[in-house]
């Protein structure tokens, strides 16, 4: 296991390409939450009027005022979309640059999230568009940087089930590399 201070330096400066991923990950993750606290000021009181482009196609007040917008635990859904993306940030954020390889959980936890977070976006952009025939463009802002992150994260995802495969395919008690226990001189 690694020491606290070597994962902050791996995150800080490493330059591997799942690493590269994840940092835009948290950044898109960050960017829902900035987003998703302008709405939060608004369906709290705190903000009066949200900005809209003039366009037809957009009614924020109509989208993030609506009844649905608070039925969710009698809480404006800002508030819960800031806390799902916070942890959505934590997941990218979490472990060291190998994490594929050694601690599996965390790329495939991601994933996973992603996958539920982009469905979720796409619930309720058509909803938007069938409910309400109108489109708040802070939750197309938000769905956007969704959509985006989720292809970010697969490729990680997938080497953790590559590798999950590895070693399931090695013999009780063999610790070398697989390839190595094959090769004629391992024998």
């Amino acid at each position: 296991m690694r020491e606290p201070v070597e994962i902050g330096r791996e995150l800080r400066l490493g330059s591997n390409p799942f690493l590269k991923r994840r940092r835009s990950v948290v950044g898109l993750a960050l960017f829902s939450c900035a987003v998703l606290g302008v709405v939060a000021l608004y369906q709290i009181g705190i903000l009066k009027k949200l900005p809209q482009p003039p366009l037809r196609a957009f009614d924020t007040a109509r989208v993030n005022g609506s009844g649905e917008a608070y039925s969710i635990l009698a809480t404006p859904d800002a508030f819960l979309g800031l806390a799902s993306y916070a942890i959505t940030a934590c997941l990218a954020a979490m472990g060291p640059s190998d994490r594929s390889r050694v601690h599996r959980w965390m790329p495939l936890g991601l994933a996973v999230k992603l996958l539920g977070d982009s469905a979720m976006a796409m619930k309720l952009s058509f909803e938007e568009a069938t409910k309400f025939r109108a489109f708040s463009l802070w939750s197309v802002l938000v769905a956007a940087a969704t959509w985006t992150a989720l292809p970010l994260a697969l490729p990680e995802a997938l080497a953790a089930v590559r590798q999950s495969n590895h070693h399931r395919t090695q013999q009780p008690g063999d610790t070398r590399p697989r390839a190595f226990a094959c090769s004629p001189s391992a024998r």
